[in-house]
């Protein structure tokens, strides 16, 4: 699972982008700035064909992109391969458009945003691609899922030991009715044995 770039973006036509961080390491040198140009348009374009208050994902290839555009015309994008999960991508996108627009309010403040100066402006974008590489991190609800599962294989465990354990007893319980009924034979075998040597 790998997020190529995360983006913010003011709604309108065109849309504009407002700060986008990509992670492009596992594309080569000389094709970075070709994926760069690539995902910049493939995100405006969703962008501008979203409706407001509306989530959407778009497959491309082998990639994803999950769009979120709010009321206020901020929307966010997260661009990453197909097996990252839609809901924590979407949870990612909904905190993120909540930080930035409690950061940057609508005015002069967002204008001055631009993708040039992402990392000036809004460094936390940068740490947000970072945690957003681990879904189990991004989202509380799949740590908690993988908590919920590892309980369960622990419970699992615990009671496949129990089994076994319960029938190593009833085997103990059998053996020592086994061993009950020879005592007693033993003791009345002995009893007859000795009854006929007693002195007097």
């Amino acid at each position: 699972m790998k997020v190529l770039a995360l983006a913010i973006c003011q709604t309108g036509s065109p849309a504009k982008l407002l700060a986008i961080e990509h992670d492009l390491a596992s594309f080569s040198y000389f094709t970075r700035g070709s994926v760069q140009e690539a995902i910049n348009f493939f995100v405006t374009t969703v962008v501008e064909r979203t409706p407001a208050g509306g989530r959407q994902t778009v497959q491309e290839e082998n990639y994803t992109g999950h769009i979120y555009v709010r009321h206020d015309g901020l929307a966010s994008a997260v661009v990453c391969d197909a097996e990252y999960p839609a809901r924590v991508a979407f949870s990612v996108l909904a905190r993120l458009l909540d930080e930035f627009a409690a950061k940057f309010p609508a005015g002069s403040k967002r204008a001055a945003v631009t993708p040039a100066n992402t990392a000036q402006a809004y460094p936390e974008l940068r740490d947000h691609l970072i945690k957003s590489q681990d879904p189990q991190s991004a989202d509380p609800f799949m740590r908690v899922q993988r908590e919920l599962d590892e309980t369960k294989i622990i419970l699992h465990k615990t009671m496949d030991s129990l089994l076994q354990r319960g029938e190593k007893l009833d085997d103990l319980v059998a053996r020592s009715d086994q061993l009950s009924s020879q005592s007693k034979m033993f003791y009345k075998t002995a009893k007859s044995t000795n009854s006929c040597c007693t002195y007097l």
